[in-house]
């Protein structure tokens, strides 16, 4: 089987600035991937890259041994960005209607079929928000409206959930019951690769661990990594990653 996720000497650049420099790495099926590094190191740019919102300038990208192109169009990958807020003011649509749009690639044409509607139903019932399924997605809390995105992807049946500091603006219990859900997720064999600024969280939460700052300074365990100087390397400071106990 083809990794989940395979990148090979991957760089990009906004004009004559380099944001990732020659990035290679592999994440295999069912894992879950946290994405640290400082602000500014091109956490968001690679994750763009791997999903096909951006092509690198050089190296390569493939999702599931094809092309994250095909892969998205296909329904995939599922993306929560990191500016979902503002993108469910500007949608006037209802919780319903976002989790739908999970269902569009794998429709060539015609109406939702009864297969597609109870894709939706499970969906919003798997992520607990059958009861808000007529509400706006702007009038939802932040914890709502990521679950909504989730949502979304679930009724896609992706096979890679991608999100981008998912968390900002959650107060902590709804923040606990996301993480709570996406370690669900993952053990129920969705690959998952998450940005996250709180170090601590993904050191308890992810498999694997790629801390980025331009330049790929580790990947691998994060047990290790906690033991590594990469953490101070890629920030250019003293650091030290403060444990969580998840029940």
């Amino acid at each position: 089987m083809s990794a989940a996720i395979d990148l090979q000497d991957v760089t990009f650049a906004y004009g004559d600035r380099p944001v990732v420099e020659d990035v290679s790495l592999t994440v295999e099926a069912g894992e879950f991937l946290g994405l640290v590094g400082p602000n500014g190191s091109g956490k968001t740019t690679l994750l763009e890259l791997i999903i096909g919102l951006n092509r690198p300038d050089g190296g390569t990208v493939s999702l599931f041994g094809e092309s994250p192109e095909r892969a998205v169009s296909g329904g995939r990958v599922g993306y929560v960005p990191q500016d979902v807020g503002e993108a469910a003011n500007e949608m006037p649509i209802t919780v319903a209607e976002v989790v739908r749009m999970g269902r569009y690639p794998g429709r060539l044409f015609g109406r939702f079929s009864d297969a597609d509607r109870r894709a939706v139903e499970t969906a919003m019932e798997r992520v607990g928000i059958t009861d808000l399924a007529d509400r706006r997605v702007g009038r939802l809390s932040g914890g709502q409206r990521q679950r909504a995105f989730i949502a979304r992807a679930l009724a896609a049946e992706a096979d890679l959930l991608a999100l981008d500091e998912p968390t900002v603006g959650v107060d902590a219990e709804s923040r606990e019951a996301f993480y709570d859900l996406l370690a669900e997720l993952n053990e129920e064999g969705m690959t998952v690769v998450l940005i996250e600024h709180d170090i601590g969280v993904v050191t308890a939460r992810a498999s694997e661990v790629a801390c980025l700052n331009r330049e790929l300074f580790f990947h691998g365990d994060p047990e290790a990594f906690v033991e590594t100087s990469a953490l101070a390397e890629a920030y250019g400071n003293a650091q030290h990653v403060v444990a969580h106990d998840h029940p």
